[in-house]
């Protein structure tokens, strides 16, 4: 999904929310974030998806696939903490529908909303510029920030879009399925 499908306002409401969150909690941590949110992370045998956030009689859950390698956990992590500051509302009503295959659909604004959240959280503005300006690549940005490829280059576009030079970069919009 392009920014250009989103209101700028709901956009910049996004990045504000995560910032604020950042500030709150003093780290960029997923685990100690969810922790201080009182979010219970559960292991999971997802077989296909990677996590899902759920709330349970009105306690928050993220259900997470076991296995994964540390830098996916924590995109992972932070997306779905994005869910609980964006669509906690929404969150319950899955456990009541068949609506599981559609919440990895690469046009649910949902999805592209945690993403933006997550990247937010995960890779601040200053260190992305730091590293853009060594020269290192995605994937050295990547690895040195503990994250996933496509959420730098979903930053990167991010960034692009609020006026930083930058060029565009391609990403797997569908990365977290």
């Amino acid at each position: 999904m392009r920014f250009q499908k989103m209101k700028l306002s709901n956009i910049d409401t996004i990045l504000h929310r995560a910032d604020q969150l950042v500030r709150k909690t003093g780290c960029r941590d997923p685990e100690a974030i969810a922790d201080y949110l009182g979010i219970t992370i559960m292991e999971s045998g997802f077989r296909k998806q990677k996590g899902i956030y759920l709330v349970i009689e009105k306690y928050p859950y993220i259900f997470i696939s076991s296995g994964m390698e540390d830098a996916m956990r924590r995109v992972v992590l932070m997306h779905e903490i994005g869910h609980d500051r964006l669509h906690r509302d929404r969150a319950a009503i899955f456990q009541d529908c068949d609506l599981f295959a559609n919440v990895f659909d690469e046009e649910n604004i949902m999805e592209f909303e945690a993403n933006l959240f997550a990247a937010q959280v995960l890779l601040p503005d200053a260190s992305m510029l730091d590293f853009i300006r060594r020269g290192m690549s995605s994937e050295e940005i990547a690895r040195a920030m503990k994250t996933d490829i496509n959420l730098v280059a979903f930053k990167a576009d991010e960034m692009k879009r609020r006026g930083i030079d930058l060029r565009r970069q391609d990403h797997d919009s569908r990365f977290l399925r």
